[in-house]
């Protein structure tokens, strides 16, 4: 299955368009069993909520942060696209 591109202009249209910032954003995520310290890395003074899944071989990640524009949420998922075998939802 190929990958499509991040439309970063696109996203962020929509991201201003959801309110006002500063703001409150739930990323979620889900990553391979392992992997969940890489995205708690991310977010150093979040609490990250984590959820192995049935079988034991992902954990999907929540987390809420108080962003203060959709750059700073743009960067977060830059940064975690750099994580081996991540789906952001």
């Amino acid at each position: 299955m190929e990958k499509k591109p991040f439309d970063k202009e696109n996203f962020k249209e929509k991201l201003e368009s959801s309110g006002e910032f500063p703001q409150l954003y739930m990323f979620k995520f889900i990553v391979p069993d392992g992997k969940e310290n890489e995205v708690a890395a991310l977010f150093p003074k979040h609490e990250v909520t984590t959820k192995k899944s049935s079988g034991g071989k992902y954990v999907s990640t929540t987390i809420q942060a108080m962003m203060k524009d959709s750059d700073q949420i743009i960067k977060i998922y830059e940064q975690a696209s750099e994580i081996e075998g991540l789906i952001s939802l």
